[in-house]
């Protein structure tokens, strides 16, 4: 199937295993594949400097191989986010660490490509993810963790609906340095509210 196959079939059917097929957007999420690398290492390398220094992505072939292998880990879901009329990659989210048991929980990460950036292109993906999380995962909560400095990724999350629970002083070592973050999370009950307050799809 070609790039361009694979947008349109978007339309009718789901793009990650067990989701249903968003009835429209100009978004859609899949699973990465051997064949994304050099489309994905290219996009992830032309934005560094863009990405510096709030996250880091998969630069290079030995990295991206790494990913893919941990996107077959049954705690860590990763999603490409495509466009829909020609199938660009233009960034990723990952649910990491996800945890069973009585948490249901994971963990949010994401990435935009300098070149897509401030077009809205993520804000209708974590819609997407969140719809993976919480209707098909069946999570009942998710975290993102965000530098306080990083207000384009603050505004994706609340948004989306995150409240900001707290300050984690030292969280995460990022370009060689142990960095503040801001915990910022939401609850499946407070999605679906939030759902049903926007008119947004969901199952009951």
């Amino acid at each position: 199937m070609t790039r361009q196959e694979e947008a349109a079939s978007a339309a009718t059917s789901p793009s990650v295993p067990g989701a249903e097929a968003p009835a429209e957007g100009r978004v859609y999420l899949r699973a990465p594949e051997r064949s994304d690398r050099a489309e994905f290492v290219s996009l992830m390398r032309a934005s560094r400097s863009f990405h510096r220094p709030w996250a880091t992505a998969p630069t290079d072939d030995e990295a991206f191989d790494a990913y893919l292998v941990d996107s077959r880990r049954p705690d860590f879901e990763a999603m490409l986010v495509c466009r829909r009329e020609d199938g660009a990659i233009l960034g990723f989210f990952n649910l990491s660490h996800i945890t069973r048991g009585s948490l249901q929980s994971a963990y949010l990460g994401y990435a935009v490509g300098s070149t897509f950036a401030r077009q809205g292109y993520m804000r209708e993906g974590i819609e997407l993810v969140l719809q993976q999380a919480f209707d098909v995962l069946r999570l009942h909560r998710i975290e993102a963790n965000i530098q306080p400095g990083n207000h384009a990724s603050i505004s994706l999350a609340r948004g989306a609906g995150f409240s900001r629970e707290g300050f984690s002083p030292r969280y995460l070592k990022i370009g060689g340095r142990w960095r503040d973050h801001e915990r910022w999370a939401i609850l499946a009950e407070d999605w679906r509210i939030r759902g049903a307050q926007l008119g947004l799809p969901a199952e009951a």
